[in-house]
């Protein structure tokens, strides 16, 4: 198993202690945070925001993971750079879904930020063969494991079948990426994780209100992985 990174999800902390919250994640052992922006189109939940992001920079300094599931990213991009004040190791996300032009949307983002990771995601039955072509210009592949929108789904397994293929696709244009997994990752499913380098949790790290907790789970979750590697 290849070296792993847990990114908790920050949307299921307690929004009323966020800053709090993401503080004690980082504390206990986080090194980078998961931010999930949803715009209530591309997909219907609405979440956070770019004053959010800024208000989030302000107290945490390590690097953010930000995932735009939202309708025009291109219209968005600059605001969440901005507010993000990029620094080396963070990652901003977009939708292959969402992108009309695709290589454009890539290209924004390195002109505004070329110290950052560019992310591509795709849903669950969306074929990883809709990359090929884009391979050099991408650092990371999200590979969502639940339809995107709400938390608290269930892993879809048949998406694990495509670490590999994503592997080998990027792989045979010379490249090594990084696979993020999204969606149901809990710390009774970690081994069958085999080949992603990050992973995010939501619910099996936080618990709203419960900071004690919260660092208790990631304690666990880390010395799983320990175990695994």
């Amino acid at each position: 198993m290849r070296d792993v990174m847990i990114a908790p999800s920050i949307l299921s902390c307690d929004f009323g202690n966020m800053r709090e919250e993401a503080e004690n994640a980082v504390n206990a052992g986080a090194r980078i945070l998961h931010v999930d922006v949803m715009d209530g189109h591309f997909v219907p939940n609405l979440t956070f925001g770019p004053s959010m992001v800024k208000a989030l920079r302000k107290t945490i300094r390590v690097p953010l993971d930000i995932h735009l599931m939202v309708e025009e990213p291109m219209s968005l991009i600059p605001a969440f750079l901005e507010a993000a004040g990029p620094m080396k190791g963070d990652i901003l996300t977009v939708h292959q879904e969402a992108c009309r032009d695709l290589a454009g949307t890539i290209g924004q983002i390195r002109a505004l930020a070329p110290e950052i990771l560019i992310g591509v995601s795709i849903k669950p039955n969306t074929p990883v063969s809709t990359l090929k072509g884009y391979e050099s210009m991408i650092d990371m592949v999200l590979l969502m494991t639940v339809e995107p929108g709400f938390g608290g789904q269930g892993l879809i397994e048949e998406v694990l079948s495509k670490i590999d293929e994503t592997r080998e696709l990027f792989r045979e244009a010379g490249k090594d990426i990084l696979i993020e997994l999204d969606g149901g990752v809990k710390i009774d499913n970690l081994h069958k994780l085999t080949g992603a380098d990050l992973l995010v949790m939501g619910s099996a790290v936080f618990k709203a209100g419960d900071l004690e907790k919260t660092a208790e789970n990631l304690k666990k979750i880390h010395e799983k992985l320990k175990d695994l590697l």
